[in-house]
């Protein structure tokens, strides 16, 4: 069925005003919370890892950096965990209607994408009161935001057919989740690590998500010294490429298993 068709596209707009409109529904503040959670969020991450435990102390706008890619994880956990359920939670939808089943991911992927948007102008916010003044640089932000959807998308694809059969997907994609958080420079400076393990380092930057957190990092703030990116802590170019060629090939793996999958979900729901 062609994804492009008027009936999809349809079909996708209203899976997203719904999702959304269901996601604040009966709460006081309503929509506010799209902001308000990930301030809230970020004031705990900065007392306890920026005030009390000291990361970050040496970086300039660190309080920033941290703001930023908690930001972008934000929108990766809410992608590929509500990604990841989105199939099963569809299956009355499923069983009554023929449509191209990518729209249920793409529509978990516009709403996460909505409250990034959101968040991100909080971020370009909190930049301007901490004297950051962005430069032309800011539009090299756009390709990185591509490379982020990709990546989650592709990743929400291969969960949500392997979740549709095997349940236990959940706790054990909620450990990795955990698992990946300390394992991206997001709580700390990539720094603190290459200053003492160099060579770890450069493997955690290999992560398409600790490169685009240090990419967007270094437009935002400019803090290239004390918040490096891949391509400045190696010359190797086939190092610096793993990183932007991965999403691409998440994605394409992602949707194929998704699509070539896609017929049978009803049933098995």
């Amino acid at each position: 069925m062609n994804f492009f068709s008027r009936r999809n596209q349809i079909l996708l707009k209203e899976l997203v005003k719904t999702d959304f409109k269901l996601r604040y529904q009966g709460s006081l503040i309503g929509y506010l919370w799209s902001i308000l959670k990930p301030v809230m969020l970020f004031v705990i991450m900065y007392l306890v890892f920026v005030r009390f435990l000291r990361f970050g102390s040496a970086v300039p706008h660190f309080a920033v950096a941290l703001l930023l890619a908690l930001t972008l994880w934000n929108f990766f956990a809410e992608t590929t965990n509500m990604g990841m359920l989105s199939v099963v939670s569809r299956g009355d939808l499923l069983r009554k209607i023929s449509f191209s089943k990518p729209i249920i991911i793409f529509s978990v992927v516009a709403n996460a994408l909505i409250n990034l948007l959101i968040s991100l102008v909080v971020v370009v916010i909190f930049s301007f009161l901490n004297g950051i003044h962005m430069s032309w640089n800011v539009i090299f932000v756009l390709p990185l935001l591509v490379e982020l959807v990709l990546f989650a998308t592709g990743i929400a694809f291969i969960l949500a057919t392997i979740f549709v059969k095997f349940r236990d997907l959940g706790p054990i994609w909620e450990v990795g989740m955990q698992a990946g958080l300390y394992g991206t420079p997001i709580i700390y400076p990539i720094i603190q690590v290459s200053q003492t393990h160099p060579t770890i380092a450069k493997i955690l930057m290999l992560n398409p998500m600790a490169q685009i957190v240090q990419d967007m990092r270094y437009i935002l703030t400019f803090s290239n010294n004390t918040n490096p990116t891949l391509w400045q802590m190696t010359d190797k170019p086939y190092l610096i490429i793993i990183p932007y060629l991965i999403p691409f090939i998440i994605f394409g793996i992602g949707l194929w298993i998704f699509t070539k999958n896609s017929s049978k979900f009803a049933e098995i729901i």
